[in-house]
């Protein structure tokens, strides 16, 4: 069995280098890989094309990066609580790909199952099919969207194994599983590493066989994004 086991973020991203393009998963603020983020803000690499659901905040998340100007774009389908994002998108700084939710996940799901591209009616007369093919099935039209493509996927779970094997938590679980079985090289982080054959295989949502490096993380902040509260009666 290959050594999926690394010490932390900085081994595993490593070999990341300048221009490559990274799914990043999690929803919102929930599920980020907030440790390997932040070795990439410390690795300096740039020109970097990020695939995610969201654009963190402007100090956490994919935030980060977009501060010290490592991303060249952005394909996402919610963007809506960084102002540094709104300034670079307005100033031409950055260049946004903005995709319906839906959409984004199939893409990645796609690209998982080895599938080039997928049919869907959303975005069907509005600006996201401009220069896009369409195809008319049963009297609805539908858009042609290609699968993406990758080189590095980088996921955050609750457990994880020696193996590779992954079991996510609530909402982490929108895009982190998808992107996972759809990067090249896939790098997990995980709250908690087990031994192989620790943890309960059907409780296992994405097999090892998808996740090429998994590191124990540490210090996570699990940031809300809106906190909502109310008075007490």
């Amino acid at each position: 069995m290959l050594k999926k086991i690394v010490a932390n973020a900085f081994e595993a991203t490593q070999d990341i280098q300048d221009n490559a393009v990274i799914m990043l998963g999690g929803f919102g603020l929930c599920g980020i890989p907030e440790n390997s983020i932040t070795a990439l803000v410390k690795m300096g690499v740039k020109n970097l094309t990020c695939i995610s659901n969201n654009a963190g905040v402007d100090d956490f998340g994919i935030g980060l990066l977009l501060k010290t100007r490592q991303v060249k774009k952005m394909i996402s389908s919610y963007v809506g609580e960084n102002a540094e994002f709104e300034r670079q998108l307005l100033s031409g700084e950055l260049e946004v790909e903005l995709i319906p939710q839906g959409t984004l996940a199939t893409r990645c799901m796609a690209t998982g199952y080895g599938m080039p591209a997928i049919f869907t009616p959303a975005g069907v007369g509005t600006e996201v099919a401009i220069g896009k093919e369409s195809r008319e099935f049963d009297g609805k039209t539908y858009l042609l969207e290609h699968a993406f493509k990758s080189d590095f996927a980088i996921v955050k779970a609750w457990k994880g194994d020696a193996h590779g094997n992954l079991i996510f938590r609530a909402t982490s679980r929108n895009f982190n599983p998808l992107m996972a079985m759809a990067g090249k090289i896939t790098i997990a982080e995980v709250e908690e590493l087990y031994e192989a054959g620790e943890l309960n295989p059907d409780e296992i949502h994405t097999p090892g066989i998808y996740v090429n490096r998994i590191f124990k993380g540490s210090n996570y902040e699990k940031r809300i994004e809106q906190v909502t509260t109310r008075l007490k009666a």
